[in-house]
């Protein structure tokens, strides 16, 4: 191989090895903000609302959700189901988010909701997938 090629093929290799790890930078980054994201605001004012379809879009394909003692593991579309029939039944008047916590790519909050006269605690667990947090796991319980 001549000088010529071969001093080419090392400015192009280090050039890819500079934009890799340019892009590698940028892609942390953009993670990194989507992580301290505050993934609740829109979803507890989902809840408020007893909005079932906007919440739905932050469901997982699958997720478990529990209805006052009713647990199913379900797709997207029966959870979202599951939540515009207790929703129907009990309009939320009041949601607020009590505590959360996270964990690596994972999130959680309990928060209280108030339906007419009863009362509630409420569960949510997200994880981190692909381009954005999934609600993984969704407790709505009658406060004891």
């Amino acid at each position: 191989m001549n000088r010529t090629i071969r001093k080419f093929l090392i400015h192009t290799l280090a050039f890819t090895a500079v934009l890799f790890g340019v892009s590698m930078m940028a892609g942390n980054t953009a993670l990194a903000q989507n992580q301290g994201y505050d993934v609740f605001v829109p979803i507890a004012k989902y809840m408020s609302q007893g909005d079932s379809e906007s919440l739905s879009a932050w469901f997982a394909d699958n997720l478990e959700i529990t209805v006052t003692g009713g647990t199913s593991d379900s797709s997207r579309s029966q959870a979202k189901q599951i939540l515009k029939t207790f929703f129907s039944k009990s309009v939320p008047t009041t949601f607020n988010i009590e505590h959360t916590a996270a964990r690596g790519n994972m999130k959680y909050a309990l928060g209280t909701m108030t339906c007419g006269a009863e009362n509630y605690m409420v569960t949510i667990f997200v994880s981190y997938q692909n381009k954005g947090y999934k609600i993984q796991q969704l407790k709505i319980e009658k406060a004891k």
